[in-house]
């Protein structure tokens, strides 16, 4: 009785996409991606915990003023990876392994030639979009040390980006989990020493991000390309651009969300001056670090399940579709009211690792942060829709989901309530736009379930 019991548990402990899950399956097929956003979150904390602490406050203000450029930049790696893992999915789903093989290769590919172009492009961007965003000239100064040298890597960051969405697919999320773990170390080793030991400020953050991600991309890129045990490697194939276009179509989602949101915290950054000045970038600048942590957990999900459902849409399995969404849904509604009572009773410590040696910047950040969790509550089910229609080869809906979410919504309540409620009105802008996302994903998902049948 031993024996059957032992070989059930290392079949749990493989789990494959074209599996029936449970919940219990599901939850352990999605950990190693969900993993991986918390750990790539927790780094972005330190990095601004070693800056805000060590470097200085005008500094910290400067990394976060451009940082939503660089995330620009890279978000282009999440559309590849998105949109290219839904489509080789879906093939593995229709049976055929050797085109699968093809278009992953494709698609890192083209990933490194369009790193390389927007390394140089970024590079000579940053000073004129400072300039254009009103930031002072010191301000502007730092974001150019900062941003030069961490665009720099903007082609490894694309490639961890992209690896993070095809370790699910190649079913090798534990694999994706370690490097991870090992570039995020890595970044923080380099972060304490550069900064605190070798005293290196802003040049020292960037380079032991830039380090960070060289690990992140470079050691999946190595995997893959040498004999493995997964399900993908890379194989001779030309570079395509038809599969390419369809990828980027598909996964244009993910770049519309990156791309918005960055310029939507450019704007953010914007009413802040005005009403705040440079606390009101720091503090703003707090929630963006602090955010990512309880939204990597529905990113992460969203990851690792994407794979799954495009598999059973490509091999026509309904039952497991309709599955797949129940469980889905009830798992991010109820994930999302939990996630917000846990910003709530972690608003005052969070804030106080961050700035807590400014008791004003301190008090403005908790008041923000406690207004902004209730975001959580509707997020996890928005970043579920947008994903899960990328899944079934559906960019358009995906599309149409995340620019109204990430830009749309955002732009006019970033505008129309300070101009309403003053200061108080940016805080709530957020809220404001995840509850119209809501409530348009509901539609759209009520709307198209008929035609896939989930």
């Amino acid at each position: 009785m031993r024996f059957p019991k032992q070989r059930q548990t290392k079949e749990n402990m493989n789990i494959k996409i074209s599996d029936h899950f449970t919940y219990k399956k599901l939850f352990t097929f999605v950990l190693p991606p969900v993993f991986m956003m918390i750990l790539t979150s927790i780094y972005g904390v330190i990095d601004g915990y070693f800056i805000s602490n060590f470097v200085g406050k005008t500094q910290f203000a400067a990394i976060n003023f451009i940082y939503p450029f660089i995330m620009i930049l890279g978000g282009t790696g999440f559309m590849i990876g998105t949109g290219g893992t839904a489509l080789v999915a879906k093939t593995l789903g229709e049976g055929n392994e050797k085109r699968a093989n093809e278009l992953f290769t494709i698609m890192i590919k083209f990933c490194i030639l369009l790193g390389i172009i927007l390394t140089v492009s970024g590079i000579l961007l940053i000073r004129p979009i400072c300039i254009l965003l009103k930031a002072t000239e010191e301000m502007t100064d730092y974001c150019v040390i900062y941003g030069s040298i961490v665009i720099s890597f903007t082609t490894f960051f694309m490639l961890q980006s992209n690896f993070h969405s095809f370790f699910s697919a190649a079913e090798k999320q534990r694999m994706g989990l370690a490097v991870t773990i090992i570039a995020g170390c890595a970044n923080a080793a380099l972060d304490a020493l550069f900064i605190v030991v070798f005293d290196w400020g802003l040049v020292g953050a960037a380079l032991a991000t830039g380090i960070g991600q060289v690990i992140g991309g470079l050691v999946p890129l190595v995997y893959f390309a040498r004999p493995n045990a997964s399900r993908l490697r890379f194989v001779k194939a030309k570079l395509e651009f038809k599969p390419v276009l369809a990828a980027c179509a598909n996964g244009s989602s993910e770049l519309l969300t990156n791309v918005s949101s960055s310029i939507v915290s450019m704007l953010y950054n914007m009413q802040l001056m005005r009403f705040y000045g440079e606390d009101g970038v720091s503090a703003y600048g707090v929630l963006m670090y602090v955010q990512f942590f309880f939204l990597a957990i529905e990113i992460g999900y969203s990851i690792g399940v994407s794979p799954v459902v495009s598999y059973n849409y490509g091999a026509q399995n309904t039952k497991e579709l309709k599955n797949l969404f129940k469980k889905s849904i009830v798992s991010m509604g109820v994930g999302g009211v939990l996630l917000a009572a846990l910003a709530e009773v972690l608003a005052v410590p969070l804030a106080h690792i961050f700035v807590g040696y400014d008791k004003t910047l301190f008090d403005l950040t908790v008041h923000a942060f406690r207004l902004y969790s209730f975001v959580f509550v509707f997020s996890g089910i928005n970043i579920f829709s947008s994903g899960f229609f990328t899944a079934l080869n559906n960019g358009l809906v995906s599309a149409i989901l995340s620019f109204l979410r990430a830009l749309v919504f955002q732009t006019i309540f970033v505008f129309l309530l300070p101009a309403l409620f003053k200061a108080e009105g940016i805080w709530f802008a957020t809220i404001a736009t995840e509850a119209f996302a809501f409530m348009t994903a509901v539609f759209f998902l009520v709307f198209m379930r008929k035609k896939y049948n989930y």
